[in-house]
């Protein structure tokens, strides 16, 4: 039997794949940071036939993210699909720290995933052939190295929108030191604006649809595609020119830990 860890399972894309990726023969690991909710999840996915755990931890903390890992690590897992993120925040919201001190998004959509995945790819190796897929956005910016974490001219579009580059290029690096070892790393646009709650509170209309997103997002987990690759639904599609950029990779893993 294998498992999925699902970050970001109890709403919005991440509630939507938990079920179906029971019905497809895994038993889902439902991560998220609340603990009604995260049962709520496990509950879904057996309702739907499927078999579930329930693990509760805020990914804003590098403690429980560590947790998080040491929870799961001696488990059968074969795939990682790290969707929990942070979004835009509300238009002309204030810079926010995490409880280690990092900007929000960056700590979320790329500190955790990084973190998370590093502590996890012993165990993926040796159940080898296993996938991570790393929820990205197409919204992606060109980083500012001298203001990583903008403390200087704060806005989240452009803090969300660094964070999906710096977690593509990751996941290229990825693939390529993972090649050759049966572990597969890729990222995706699920679709534009999907209606969730991210989306609304922002202020933002929906364009798509949460199936849209999720029914692309599933296809990426359960069907064998390659790697180092990134997807716009179920297209291949071009990141950001920076994403693959050698240089630019090179100037995170200095200051990415575990990138």
């Amino acid at each position: 039997m294998s498992d999925v860890l699902l970050t970001g399972a109890t709403s919005g894309l991440g509630r939507w794949l938990a079920p179906r990726l029971g019905q497809a023969g895994l038993t889902v690991l439902v991560h998220g940071r609340d603990e009604a909710k995260v049962e709520r999840g496990v509950a879904e996915v057996e309702a739907a036939g499927g078999r579930a755990e329930g693990f509760v931890a805020d990914l804003a903390r590098r403690a429980d993210v560590d947790r998080l890992a040491a929870e799961v690590r001696d488990r059968p897992l074969t795939h990682l699909v790290n969707n929990a993120g942070v979004g835009f925040g509300e238009r002309g919201g204030a810079r926010e720290l995490s409880a280690d001190g990092e900007e929000l998004r960056w700590a979320v959509n790329l500190l955790a995933p990084v973190r998370l995945t590093r502590a996890l790819l012993p165990t993926l190796r040796a159940n080898a052939p296993a996938r991570i897929v790393n929820v990205g956005s197409l919204g992606q910016e060109p980083i500012d190295f001298d203001d990583l974490q903008l403390a200087a001219r704060y806005d989240g579009v452009r803090a969300y929108r660094r964070s999906k580059l710096a977690l593509a290029a990751w996941t290229f690096a990825l693939a390529d030191e993972l090649a050759g070892t049966g572990v597969t790393a890729n990222c995706l646009h699920p679709a534009t604006f999907m209606d969730t709650e991210m989306v609304r509170q922002y202020g933002q209309r929906p364009f798509s649809t949460v199936d849209e997103g999720g029914a692309a997002t599933l296809r990426l987990i359960l069907e064998e595609t390659g790697s180092g690759e990134f997807f716009d639904g179920h297209r291949a599609a071009a990141p950001h020119p920076d994403a693959r950029d050698l240089g630019v990779q090179a100037r995170l893993r200095a200051v990415v830990p575990g990138f």
